[in-house]
């Protein structure tokens, strides 16, 4: 699989406009465009992760599922497709949640499709986000990613 955004290149810098609100941004989901998906793949899921937060297990920006395989894209700051779900993130609410570190050190956002062997993911009413994020790995048939990077300055701020 491969995927791509227009917003940044491979380990580039996050433009603001996708930040949470607190750093100043429009917390707006980048576009994203994915190809090569394998046969099989019956829906999809996204995910962004900020493995450098000072939390012991990282953060989790986004997480969202039961996105249709035909899908190919989602435009830049676009409602998912109708049918797909968008769990809890680390903030606390349902959605994409953009980048807000700490002030003055880089942190790195991994943007992720996975492609699923199953066309509806089975959470339980109730789950919690690592059983979310467990169905969807454990439903995995492939991934790709895209890392951005993001620093919170004071002139931001």
């Amino acid at each position: 699989m491969l995927i791509r955004t227009d917003a940044f290149a491979e380990g580039e810098a996050i433009p603001v406009r996708f930040a949470e609100n607190a750093a100043h941004g429009e917390n707006i989901h980048p576009g994203l465009a994915w190809s090569q998906v394998p046969e099989g793949t019956r829906s999809l899921a996204l995910t962004v992760f900020d493995p450098d937060a000072p939390t012991g297990s990282g953060f989790w920006h986004w997480i969202a599922f039961d996105i249709p395989a035909n899908a190919t894209s989602i435009a830049e700051g676009d409602a998912l497709p109708i049918g797909a779900c968008e769990w809890t993130n680390d903030y606390g609410y349902e959605g994409y949640g953009g980048p807000c570190p700490p002030e003055g050190r880089v942190h790195r956002y991994i943007h992720t499709v996975h492609a699923l062997s199953c066309e509806r993911l089975e959470v339980p009413e109730g789950a919690t986000q690592a059983q979310v994020r467990f169905a969807i790995f454990a439903n995995q048939l492939d991934s790709a990613s895209i890392t951005g990077r993001f620093q919170l300055t004071t002139a931001q701020g």
